[in-house]
This record gives structure tokens, sequence and C-alpha cells, in this order.
């Protein structure tokens, strides 16, 4: 049982909600409108607490994570081995597969793409009452919002500033201190490093360039565009196409550089679109073609085999992107401890890895006779393969969905272990849209990002102490509300403070 929730202390001004919310636009923490304007995004007033130990122990494991499925997913073989049959349930990843056989060819004819890998990867959490902290999936394409998390950090130091009574009355434990948070700093440092150091590897002086892959009409650019004016303050150019604008403006120069029509080298790629299928079928007036004729999903996916085909840093790579399906998650999650040692780990850090992975049962037959029969339908949720917000199934319509699912289609599901994380002790404020609302059951999803180059963790200046670590994000939402995305859910921006 959680414990009792305190009465809401009395809500601040009109003024105070107009000042912050001004405050969260003028720091760029805004969502583009279909009609060009913006809007703040959600937020709350003060923050979340947690145990510093609890926190800390994210802080050791998150990284061997992400060295963990670095390493997985530069092992072709195991990838095409393992994931064969949900790419085969599922045609989008099938055709990821392809790509990924298309650049690193099969177990008995190898190939080595010259890609170097730059996982730029985010592990999501929830705090479970019974179990504590566990992942809720592993993020290694498109894998944003971390500069928000920067500023929700930034925007509860302001209000705590501004007005510190307010600010006391509705922090969840008035006691605890900020967690300190650099993740734009950090992610925008660790991209700056792999850009520097492909360039040197050319010999080549003058500013880095990254190319940011966009879609078409998104609306999430405010977070993209404070990464790129880091980049910018760090000496790296930064600009931003779409897969079909790519598609005829790429180039080979010596030693397999890739080149950028009217810009020169590139030095670094990093996805922001890739994720979903509509992202390989777009047809674009801009691009020189055909105006009658949309490219095709073959012609457009062949863009990321050939960014691949050069020495670029890339992030993410097909690999990446099939070594953090929820497939792989269950996969690893299933295996005993000694079984992840393969790629890296000793025995007590693989220990630690498998302390937070929440328990995932492969869908088949016999699973579905056991979920309708016996198990409890509060306690699970049904996941597919898909990207982003609208993908999980709870409740009672899992019992619908897997009763609907013909066997081809099974190996593309995963039933996982449903987290009820703890509540906030008080409740709390949200701001949506410059109004207030009270929350009095706020649960929080946490994610840390970390960062590995050519599978070794960032750990150069500007980065932190624990290898590979570059930040948090923090997601908050009513419990009864199934989806905390802030743009597809009913998710406000948070930030962490700890208590001993």
């Amino acid at each position: 049982m959680s414990a009792p929730v305190l009465p809401a202390p009395i809500p601040p001004s009109a003024s105070v909600i107009a000042e912050a919310s001004e405050w969260a636009m003028m720091h760029g923490v805004a969502i583009k409108n279909p009609d060009g304007t913006a809007r703040h995004c959600p937020f709350s007033l003060a923050p979340i607490t947690l145990q510093r130990a609890a926190f800390d122990h994210l802080l050791t494991v998150t990284p061997l994570i992400s060295q963990l499925i670095s390493a997985v997913s530069e092992d072709a073989a195991f990838v095409q081995s393992a994931l064969h049959d949900m790419a085969q349930a599922d045609p989008f990843f099938g055709r990821l597969m392809a790509l990924h056989k298309q650049l690193h060819g099969t177990a008995d004819a190898p190939l080595s793409p010259p890609r170097q890998p730059l996982l730029l990867m985010r592990t999501d959490y929830m705090d479970d009452r019974q179990q504590g902290a566990k992942v809720i999936e592993f993020n290694g394409i498109a894998a944003g919002m971390g500069p928000f998390g920067q500023r929700a950090t930034q925007l509860h130091a302001y209000v705590q500033q501004q007005w510190p009574s307010l600010y006391q009355e509705w922090v969840e434990n008035p006691a605890a201190v900020p967690a300190p948070n650099a993740c734009l700093s950090h992610l925008a440092g660790a991209i700056a490093q792999a850009a520097e150091q492909i360039k040197a590897s050319f010999d080549e002086s003058g500013d880095p360039l990254f190319v940011m892959v966009v879609q078409p009409d998104e609306d999430n650019v405010y977070d993209q565009h404070l990464l790129e004016v880091a980049l910018q303050d760090l000496g790296v150019r930064t600009v931003r196409r779409t897969f079909a604008q790519l598609a005829t403006d790429l180039s080979t120069g010596d030693g397999q550089r890739l080149l950028l029509a009217r810009l020169g080298a590139v030095d670094v790629v990093y996805l922001r679109a890739g994720y979903q299928p509509e992202d390989y079928l777009v047809s674009e007036a801009s691009v020189d073609r055909d105006s009658e004729s949309a490219m095709s999903m073959t012609a457009l996916s062949q863009t990321r085999v050939f960014i691949e085909q050069h020495r670029v840093a890339v992030n993410a790579t097909v690999s990446q992107q099939l070594a953090t399906s929820k497939a792989m998650q269950m996969l690893l999650t299933r295996m005993p401890a000694s079984d992840l040692t393969h790629w890296g780990l000793d025995l007590p850090q693989a220990e630690q890895v498998k302390s937070v992975l929440a328990a995932m049962h492969p869908i088949s037959a016999d699973t579905v006779e056991w979920f309708m029969t016996q198990a409890d339908p509060a306690a699970w949720v049904l996941k597919n393969q898909g990207e982003g917000g609208g993908h999980c199934v709870f409740g009672e319509d899992i019992a619908k969905i897997l009763t609907a699912l013909q066997p081809d289609e099974y190996a593309a599901w995963a039933l996982m272990q449903r987290l009820y994380p703890h509540e906030r002790d008080r409740p709390a404020l949200g701001v949506r849209n410059g109004q207030m609302t009270v929350v009095a059951d706020l649960v929080s999803e946490i994610g840390l990002f970390t960062a590995h180059f050519n599978g070794q963790p960032m750990t150069a200046q500007p980065m932190t102490e624990q290898q590979g670590y570059v930040g948090y994000l923090v997601r908050s939402k009513p419990a009864k509300e199934h989806e905390g995305g802030i743009h597809s859910g009913k998710g406000i921006l948070d930030s962490i403070t700890l208590v001993d």
C-alpha cells in the first residue's frame, strides 16, 4: 500500500504560472503546433524525490546496460539469429533485418561496415512499489528529450529561486536536494568528441559537420534545436535533412568519406527519424524527382545503408535499433546472468543488470492459454515492437489481442510484467497550456542517458564520473493514465531531488 497522500497546498497565482510558462518558452521547452506557432511543454512546478541510494544504483547499472547493448549490437551473427523469428513476424523489422544483412553479411559470409557506432541510449525505468526500479524499455534510435531533461531541472531551480516558499510547498520532500542534470551539455559534448575523432582520423582541420536526420513535419523541433545550438557552441556545424533529401545529396569521397552536397565531409549522422515505416515512405516536392512517383521504403531505407557504408559516426545504426528492440530486451531478460558475460560483463555486473530487468514472456500458444486461464491481466502489459506511444495493451484488452493473433504474428509481441510505481507523497502541480492542474496520484518514469563510441564509454570532459552516463529525463503522469509521453500522452516534464 502506498502512503496516504497529503492535502494539496494553496495553488499559486495565475501570474506565477504565466511567468513559469514563459520561462519554458524562452528556454526552448516547447512543441511546435501544426500552424507553425508553439506551446510550452507540460511541466511540474516542483520535482519528485528519490532515495539517493536508489538513484546511485541506477547510475551504476545503466552504463552496464549500455555497455551490454553496445556489444550485442556489434555481434551481427547473434542479432540475426536471435531476432530471426521476430523479423519474420514484423514486416518493418523484417526490412531492418534485410538492411542489417546488407551491411553485415551473414554468419557464413560476414561483412564489416566502416561506420563507427555512436550509441546515445536512453534506458527508461519505473520504481515499482514491490520490486524497486525496473527497466521499461531500451531506446536506441531517436532517443530524444535529453535537452528537455536538463531544462526541467533548470526550470525547477528557477521556481525555487523566484518563489522559494511556493517551491517548498509543492516539492515532494522539502529537505531533498536537486540531482544535477547536464544532459544537454553532455550529449552535445559526446557528439562533438565523436565528430572530432572522425575528422582527426582523416587528418582534416576545421569545424566538424553534424547531420540530424529528421521527419518532414516534426513537432519536436525545439528539443532538437537545443542540441544543435549546444553543438554550434562547441564549434560543430549542424544541418537538418530528411531521408528523402539525403537520398539525392550524399556521395562518397576518398577513404570512404561521406560527403553532403554543397557542405562537404560529414562526421556524425544522428537519426531522429527511421523508427517507424512512415519515415521511409515520404515524397517531398523539394526533392528533384518525378513528382508523380513517391519514394519507396526500399529506396529511402537504402540511404541508411549508404550512410553506414562510410567512415562516419552513426547514431543509431541499424544494429543498435535491432539490439534495443522489445524482442531483444525479452531475450536478454530471460537469459541467465552467466550468459550475459559473453558480451564483456563480469558476473557481478551481469547480475546487476539482471536485477533491474522486469519479467518478460514470449507469445506462444501455451502463453496464450496460460494468460487466458491463470494470469492476472492487471499484472501484465502486452507490447509489440513499435517505438513511441500507443504500442502497449493493458488489462482486459490483452486477451482480445492475444486471441486475435495468428501464430505467425506471435514473435512480434511480448508480455511484460506491469510496473506499479510509487505515487508522490503529496499532490503535485502540473502546468499544461498555461493552465494548472493538481494531480494527487502522480507517478514518474525516469530515463537515464548514456554515450558509447566504438564500444567504449565516453568519459572525457565534459562528461561525468560515471562511465558513459550523461544525464536524465523525468516524465510524470497521473497513475491512472496509460500513456505518459509528453507529445502522445498525459506526461509532464519533471526533475529529481535526492534524500539520504
